[in-house]
Order: C-alpha cells, then sequence, then structure tokens
C-alpha cells in the first residue's frame, strides 16, 4: 500500500503530493506554487503577502454563513536534518516509508512537522460531505528558523475569529499555550596560525545521537554532541597543549545536536596518551547514556596537518565557553504538572571564511521575563569568553485561556466521536500563535495535531491511526462552529 491510498485518503494523498515537493525554511517558492495551484485547481479565493504567507478561503455552506470564521493554519516549511550529507532537501522528495502503523522515511525528517497539518486544511477546503462556515486556511513561511511569516503577517491577511494551529504533536491532546523563545549568538573571532609540526592531527567525531526537538524533547536528557565535544577537549586541553583547527557540530537552532566534531593537534609523544584519555572517555559515556542514546558512536581519525590552526587564545576560550555554557531544562512550571518553564539549546558551532566561529544558541519560557534572564546568563558567559553577543528578535509566548470557546468546542468534538476526553495542555516548544495575538489580538486559539515523534531528526515518525482521529476531531469542530451565529 502507498501513503496516498492510506485512511482518511482525502488527507494522506494531498500528504503524499507535499512531501515530494522540496520546502527547506527560507526556501519555501516550490509549496507556494502548490498551493496557489491547488486554489486554481478547487477554485478557492487566494492571496500572499509580502513575505509570502498564503491564505485559501472557501465560502461557507449554505444556511451557515452567519457563523463566525474560522482559520485553519499551519506552516510550509520543514525542518531538514538527514544521515546522508548527500541529501538534497532542495531538490529530493523525501523517501517515505510505511513501517506497521508509523509513517517514516530512509533517514530524513519526514516533514510531518507540519507537512500533515497542511494536508488536513486542503483536505477541509475540498471536502464538501460536511457542513460549514466561512473558512480560511493559513500557511506561514520560516516557522522553523525564524517565525518569519508570523512575525509579518499582512494585517487584511485574515478576517477570522477563531484559530486552530495544527502543529501540535499529540493525539487526544489540545494545547492552550506555549513558551516564547529567543536565539544568542556568539561571535568568536580568530587569528590564524601556523599548524605545528612536530604535532600530530586527529579529527575527533561525535555522532549517532538521537537529537530532536529542542522544545519537546529538551526533557528527555538526550545528549548534546556539542556539550559532549567540548567536554573531551576541556579535559584534553588540560593535561596536554592542543591546537584546534576545526571545529563543527549542530545545525538548526530548534535541534539537539546529534553530532560534531573537531580538527586538533597535539605532540607526536602525546599519540597513545590522547588515544587513552579517548578510550576512558568513550567508557564513560557509554555508561552514563545507557538506554538513552543506543547509537552514540565517538571516534579519532589521523587526518593531514591543516593549514592553519586557531590562536590559542581564542581556542581556549572557545573551549571553555562550550563546556560551560548551559543545555537542557532550566526549571519546571508551578502552574502545570510537568511542563518544561525554561529550557536552552547549545544548538549550533560553526567556522566561516572571515575567521569567525558562530555559536548559535536558543532559550524557551513560558514566563517572559525568564526567557530573557537565560538569554542573558548566556550572553554573560560568552561575553567573559570574548565573543560578541547578538540576540534575535524572539517571539512571544502564548498564555492559556481555560475559558477559551474554541478550546471547549474542539474538546467536546473529540468527546463526541471517541468517548474520551482530551487533556488540555501547554506545551514548551514554540508556536506562532503568540505573535498572531500581536497583530490579531482578538482572535481565540487551540492547537492540536496527530501523534508525531522524534521531530527535527532523521527519526522523525507518524502515527497512521492518529491522524484519522485527528481529521475527525478538524471536521467536527468546523461543523460546530459553523452552527454557531456571530
Amino acid at each position: 500500500m502507498e501513503i496516498k491510498d492510506l485512511q482518511p485518503r482525502e488527507v494522506f494523498a494531498i500528504f503524499d503530493e507535499i512531501t515530494k515537493i522540496p520546502r527547506p525554511s527560507k526556501k519555501e517558492e516550490k509549496i507556494r506554487e502548490y498551493l496557489l495551484d491547488f486554489a486554481k485547481k478547487h477554485k478557492l479565493a487566494a492571496k500572499t503577502d509580502q513575505v509570502g504567507n498564503v491564505v485559501l478561503s472557501k465560502p461557507a455552506t449554505p444556511g451557515h454563513e452567519n457563523a463566525p470564521t474560522i482559520i485553519m493554519q499551519g506552516h510550509m516549511d520543514m525542518v531538514c536534518e538527514s544521515n546522508d550529507k548527500s541529501f538534497d532537501f532542495t531538490t529530493q522528495p523525501i523517501p517515505t516509508v510505511i513501517d506497521g502503523d508509523w509513517i517514516r522515511t530512509e533517514g530524513t525528517t519526514l516533514g510531518a512537522d507540519n507537512g500533515i497539518g497542511m494536508a488536513a486544511s486542503l483536505a477541509a477546503l475540498t471536502d464538501d460531505s460536511f457542513e460549514h462556515g466561512p473558512l480560511e486556511a493559513l500557511f506561514t513561511v520560516d516557522e522553523e528558523t525564524g517565525m518569519t511569516g508570523a512575525n509579518n503577517l499582512g494585517a487584511d491577511m485574515i478576517s477570522g475569529t477563531m484559530l486552530l494551529n495544527l502543529d501540535s504533536e499529540d493525539d487526544a491532546e489540545i494545547f492552550v499555550g506555549c513558551a516564547g523563545g529567543v536565539d544568542t549568538q556568539a561571535f568568536f573571532t580568530y587569528k590564524r596560525s601556523c599548524a605545528p609540526t612536530d604535532f600530530l592531527y586527529f579529527k575527533i567525531n561525535i555522532e549517532g545521537l538521537n537529537g530532536g526537538h529542542s522544545g519537546g524533547d529538551i526533557h528527555l536528557g538526550r545528549a548534546n554532541a556539542n556539550k559532549l565535544l567540548a567536554r573531551f577537549l576541556f579535559e584534553l586541553s588540560g593535561k596536554h597543549e592542543v591546537v584546534v583547527s576545526e571545529i563543527d557540530g549542530g545545525n538548526l537552532r530548534n535541534a539537539i545536536p546529534r553530532a560534531s566534531h573537531a580538527v586538533i593537534g597535539v605532540h607526536t609523544s602525546k599519540k597513545e596518551e590522547v588515544r587513552a584519555m579517548l578510550n576512558n572517555y568513550i567508557a564513560d559515556l557509554e555508561n552514563e547514556y545507557q538506554g538513552v542514546e543506543p547509537n552514540l558512536k565517538v571516534s579519532m581519525e589521523s587526518v593531514d596537518t591543516p593549514d592553519f590552526t586557531i590562536d590559542q587564545e581564542t581556542s581556549t576560550n572557545i573551549i571553555r565557553a562550550l563546556y560551560s555554557a548551559p543545555h537542557g531544562v532550566m526549571s519546571m512550571s508551578r502552574e502545570l504538572e510537568g511542563l518544561v518553564e525554561t529550557s536552552t539549546n547549545l544548538a549550533s558551532v560553526k567556522m566561516n571564511g572571515e575567521n569567525t566561529i558562530v555559536v548559535t544558541t536558543s532559550q524557551r519560557s513560558s514566563v517572559e521575563s525568564r526567557k530573557w534572564d537565560i538569554a542573558r546568563q548566556v550572553e554573560a558567559l560568552f561575553l567573559l569568553s570574548g565573543a560578541r553577543v547578538e540576540h534575535g528578535e524572539g517571539y512571544p509566548g502564548w498564555q492559556p485561556n481555560l475559558e477559551s470557546p474554541i478550546m471547549k468546542i474542539s474538546r467536546d468534538a473529540y468527546q463526541e466521536l471517541y468517548g474520551v476526553t482530551p487533556a488540555i495542555k501547554a506545551i514548551h516548544a514554540g508556536l506562532e500563535c503568540g505573535l498572531f495575538l500581536t497583530k490579531y489580538p482578538h482572535l481565540d486559539m487551540v492547537s492540536f495535531g496527530p501523534t508525531l515523534r522524534d521531530v527535527h531528526s532523521p527519526s522523525e515518525r507518524m502515527f497512521i491511526p492518529a491522524v484519522e482521529r485527528f481529521w475527525g476531531q478538524l471536521k467536527r469542530t468546523l461543523e460546530k462552529v459553523g452552527e454557531l451565529k456571530k
């Protein structure tokens, strides 16, 4: 069976089409073209704004014209992570696989975050089997790397008063709040030094980690490849003279780093001591992460003498900064049991061609003041290490409203269909809802979706039976809103 033949077929057929369309963040041209072509094919009204967001709309079923307009919302882009470095997300379709009750891929992110939300919205716009009020479907750009679309949504793009964010990852759960976030970058400027000729050079590789979403998975205690690399380099440099030629780890601000590496040099007389230290370190990590990181791999291979090394002061500073930089859960919510309140992710370390090393971190919190508190702690650390520090614009959190009318409607819809009352929750991951409220403060919003696991990593997968329940909840919610009067 192919994905397009799964039930509900109207949703999976569209999802299958979406997986074949390249849509990395900031490169949504092809998926935008697909949406506009979809609108023409199905005679739906369509409009775009200056940043590339798209809204499709459909009139009410006759007799329901006076119902409130409801917005279905998802984002066009996807996180692009692959175990195969040659995989090109800008040209290649996602290699999907049906594995029992799950849809997964062959070593890449699946893009169900948020391809399934897009597919459900489009299916609802073309399904004439149920009655509804006026419908709008909002598709935003660049959610994963900066929420650019939500942050710059055109003032006249939507007219609805209720919004269904279809970007959550747990069946039978409805989200009414989320954390805010801000990125912090540190810039280290280095001088190039001559590589010592009496040194041996090695590439230290850390790979095979689970990674995952830096919001949804941050509490699971998974290893951060950048932290593991810095820990070994710190221990090694405390015992031997070490030069660093290259350092690189992680990719996206909202993904826990799965791999990192460094090219280092030590005196020829220290080769065996370094190997012994690494073997001991590997044993420590295997013990510490037993059952958490079963595919953790640490290796050391000899390489040729590099063209240059980073000056000693900068390499020392960056190793110390990475080793001491906070990562993980900082505090738990006092209001909602089990909810992470504040966290930080040491996301990536990259060298560019201008003698600069850029360290990117991402801070989240459901409390605005604590979001900035942890961001400034990270800033202070990197300032002490001699770096220049910049904060991004950030995005606000979404404060829960437990009296929300659309929350009660979507909750009742699920309960009526499946005999289970969904849990009402807030999420530590960032959603676009908080930004929508800055321009449309009247919006009444909830977020729900099918079960996804290990998003933002090549292990991402989607639970097929949950998609049918998600689709049923969406349709019944639209029906129930269609029965209301403005």
